[in-house]
């Protein structure tokens, strides 16, 4: 069955080689399978590095691109498709309409933001879809020790830590996409 990857990733060129291969490496797994790629758009960093990947292998690559980032050295412009929108807000709306599962890669504050929208739509039940962050290196291993943290204090259900699953490796991820099936979540405002 056909899927579309929604990959969130970091745009910089000055991380170590291993993020670099790990994304190029997912790329080349999407593409291998015959899914797609949605992503936000870019060439640079980790963005380009999968979506060269997906490309590797025969796979579709859709770039989502706000009309601010719309240009020569920045825009992905080997795509099969490519989405402009207006903004970032519009950006992340596309993608999300677009995606059946969701994966983070190493990335700035805009990757986390857009991963963390994802969770907290999830957890308030707007979609069941996969989450999943590549934890190449151990780069969320803080995040993922902050997010049980606000569990333990009572921030977040236990439960909800199921929202999302952590991979170490592509492969993983891959592996998981195939089995994952959607898991009942309480109704966050029951009980608060």
């Amino acid at each position: 069955m056909s899927k579309t990857i929604c990959v969130f990733s970091g745009s910089s060129q000055r991380v170590a080689p291993a993020y670099f291969d790990a994304a190029g490496e997912l790329g080349r797994l999407i593409g291998a399978r015959g899914w797609d790629l949605v992503f936000g758009g870019g060439t640079i960093g980790l963005m380009g590095a999968v979506a060269r990947g997906v490309h590797e292998t025969g796979g579709r690559v859709i770039a989502v691109i706000p009309e601010r980032l719309n240009r020569p050295g920045v825009l992905f412009e080997t795509a099969d498709e490519i989405i402009v929108t207006a903004t970032l807000r519009d950006r992340k709306a596309v993608m999300d309409e677009r995606a059946d599962a969701f994966v983070a890669l190493p990335g700035g504050v805009g990757t986390l933001e857009e991963v963390i929208e994802v969770i907290t739509l999830k957890q308030l039940r707007y979609h069941d879809r996969a989450i999943v962050f590549l934890n190449t290196l151990g780069f969320y291993d803080a995040l993922i020790t902050f997010l049980h943290q606000q569990s333990r204090d009572g921030f977040v259900r236990p439960e909800h830590q199921s929202l999302y699953h952590v991979a170490d490796t592509p492969a993983q991820i891959l592996s998981y996409l195939d089995t994952y099936a959607p898991t009942p979540m309480p109704d966050k405002l029951e009980s608060a």
